[in-house]
Protein backbone atom coordinates (compact mmCIF):
# COMPACT_ATOMS: atom_id res chain seq x y z
CA UNK A 1 0.00 0.00 0.00
CA UNK A 2 2.77 2.40 0.70
CA UNK A 3 4.09 1.96 -2.85
CA UNK A 4 0.65 2.77 -4.27
CA UNK A 5 0.25 5.84 -2.08
CA UNK A 6 3.74 6.93 -3.15
CA UNK A 7 2.73 6.58 -6.78
CA UNK A 8 -0.45 8.53 -6.20
CA UNK A 9 1.51 11.34 -4.56
CA UNK A 10 3.94 11.38 -7.44
CA UNK A 11 1.18 11.47 -10.03
CA UNK A 12 -1.00 14.05 -8.31
CA UNK A 13 1.37 17.01 -8.83
CA UNK A 14 1.78 16.08 -12.48
CA UNK A 15 -1.94 16.16 -13.01
CA UNK A 16 -2.16 19.51 -11.22
CA UNK A 17 0.72 20.93 -13.22
CA UNK A 18 -0.98 19.85 -16.43
CA UNK A 19 -4.13 21.63 -15.30
CA UNK A 20 -2.16 24.69 -14.27
CA UNK A 21 -0.38 24.65 -17.64
CA UNK A 22 -3.80 24.72 -19.30
CA UNK A 23 -4.89 27.46 -16.95
CA UNK A 24 -1.76 29.47 -17.66
CA UNK A 25 -2.50 29.30 -21.38
CA UNK A 26 -5.94 30.66 -20.63
CA UNK A 27 -4.41 33.28 -18.34
CA UNK A 28 -1.89 34.46 -20.92
CA UNK A 29 -3.85 37.61 -21.83
CA UNK A 30 -3.93 38.56 -18.15
CA UNK A 31 -0.18 38.11 -17.84
CA UNK A 32 0.42 40.40 -20.85
CA UNK A 33 -1.83 43.03 -19.33
CA UNK A 34 0.09 42.75 -16.07
CA UNK A 35 3.34 43.14 -18.04
CA UNK A 36 1.95 46.27 -19.66
CA UNK A 37 0.93 47.59 -16.26
CA UNK A 38 4.43 46.93 -14.94
CA UNK A 39 6.01 48.68 -17.90
CA UNK A 40 3.73 51.69 -17.43
CA UNK A 41 4.56 51.72 -13.75
CA UNK A 42 8.29 51.57 -14.44
CA UNK A 43 7.97 54.31 -17.07
CA UNK A 44 6.10 56.52 -14.64
CA UNK A 45 8.56 56.27 -11.76
CA UNK A 46 12.12 57.42 -12.37
CA UNK A 47 14.74 57.67 -9.73
CA UNK A 48 17.90 59.71 -9.55
CA UNK A 49 20.41 57.86 -7.36
CA UNK A 50 23.26 59.95 -6.00
CA UNK A 51 26.20 58.30 -4.23
CA UNK A 52 28.50 60.69 -2.39
CA UNK A 53 31.95 59.71 -1.07
CA UNK A 54 34.54 61.54 1.00
CA UNK A 55 37.39 60.92 3.43
CA UNK A 56 35.99 63.27 6.10
CA UNK A 57 32.49 62.68 7.38
CA UNK A 58 31.88 66.33 8.34
CA UNK A 59 32.49 67.55 4.79
CA UNK A 60 30.40 64.66 3.47
CA UNK A 61 27.44 65.49 5.71
CA UNK A 62 27.63 69.17 4.76
CA UNK A 63 27.61 68.36 1.04
CA UNK A 64 24.71 65.89 1.47
CA UNK A 65 22.75 68.57 3.31
CA UNK A 66 23.44 70.97 0.46
CA UNK A 67 22.19 68.43 -2.10
CA UNK A 68 19.01 67.76 -0.10
CA UNK A 69 18.33 71.48 0.35
CA UNK A 70 18.73 72.04 -3.38
CA UNK A 71 16.30 69.20 -4.19
CA UNK A 72 13.81 70.40 -1.54
CA UNK A 73 13.88 73.89 -3.02
CA UNK A 74 12.22 72.46 -6.17
CA UNK A 75 9.74 70.28 -4.21
CA UNK A 76 11.38 66.98 -5.16
CA UNK A 77 10.78 63.83 -3.14
CA UNK A 78 14.04 62.90 -1.43
CA UNK A 79 14.79 59.52 0.15
CA UNK A 80 17.85 59.46 2.35
CA UNK A 81 20.61 60.10 3.05
CA UNK A 82 21.30 56.43 3.63
CA UNK A 83 24.70 55.78 5.23
CA UNK A 84 26.57 53.03 3.40
CA UNK A 85 29.34 50.90 4.93
CA UNK A 86 32.68 52.64 5.43
CA UNK A 87 35.53 51.37 3.27
CA UNK A 88 38.67 51.03 5.37
CA UNK A 89 41.96 50.59 3.56
CA UNK A 90 44.80 49.60 5.87
CA UNK A 91 48.49 49.89 5.02
CA UNK A 92 51.37 48.44 7.03
CA UNK A 93 54.83 49.98 6.54
CA UNK A 94 58.23 49.10 8.03
CA UNK A 95 59.53 51.87 10.29
CA UNK A 96 63.19 51.15 9.63
CA UNK A 97 64.66 50.70 6.19
CA UNK A 98 66.98 47.78 6.87
CA UNK A 99 67.15 45.76 10.05
CA UNK A 100 64.11 46.20 12.31
CA UNK A 101 61.48 44.02 10.65
CA UNK A 102 59.39 43.84 13.85
CA UNK A 103 58.97 47.60 14.09
CA UNK A 104 56.08 48.63 11.83
CA UNK A 105 53.53 51.41 11.45
CA UNK A 106 49.95 50.96 10.38
CA UNK A 107 47.93 53.56 8.50
CA UNK A 108 44.34 53.51 7.39
CA UNK A 109 42.12 55.50 5.07
CA UNK A 110 38.41 55.63 5.74
CA UNK A 111 36.04 56.36 2.88
CA UNK A 112 32.62 57.46 4.12
CA UNK A 113 29.65 57.01 1.77
CA UNK A 114 26.05 58.20 1.60
CA UNK A 115 23.26 57.41 -0.86
CA UNK A 116 20.40 59.75 -1.78
CA UNK A 117 17.43 58.91 -4.01
CA UNK A 118 15.34 61.59 -5.68
CA UNK A 119 12.02 60.23 -6.93
CA UNK A 120 10.58 61.52 -10.20
CA UNK A 121 13.03 64.40 -10.66
CA UNK A 122 12.05 67.29 -12.89
CA UNK A 123 14.38 69.04 -15.29
CA UNK A 124 14.82 71.97 -12.91
CA UNK A 125 16.03 69.67 -10.13
CA UNK A 126 18.59 67.95 -12.36
CA UNK A 127 19.84 71.28 -13.68
CA UNK A 128 20.17 72.70 -10.16
CA UNK A 129 22.08 69.61 -8.99
CA UNK A 130 24.53 69.84 -11.89
CA UNK A 131 25.25 73.49 -11.03
CA UNK A 132 25.83 72.81 -7.32
CA UNK A 133 29.27 73.71 -5.96
CA UNK A 134 30.61 71.12 -3.50
CA UNK A 135 33.88 71.20 -1.54
CA UNK A 136 36.96 69.45 -2.85
CA UNK A 137 37.47 65.90 -1.65
CA UNK A 138 33.85 64.93 -2.29
CA UNK A 139 33.13 62.64 -5.21
CA UNK A 140 29.66 62.11 -6.64
CA UNK A 141 28.17 59.33 -8.78
CA UNK A 142 24.79 60.08 -10.33
CA UNK A 143 22.64 57.38 -11.96
CA UNK A 144 19.19 57.56 -13.50
CA UNK A 145 17.23 54.42 -12.67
Amino acid sequence: MTAESGVKKARAPRAKSAKSAGDSAAAAPDSTSSRQARSKKSDASHRLRIKVRAYEHAILDASVKQIIDTAARYNATVVGPVPLPIDIKKYTVNRAAFIDKDSREQFEMRIHKRMIDILNPEGKVIEALTNIDLPSGVSIDVKMM
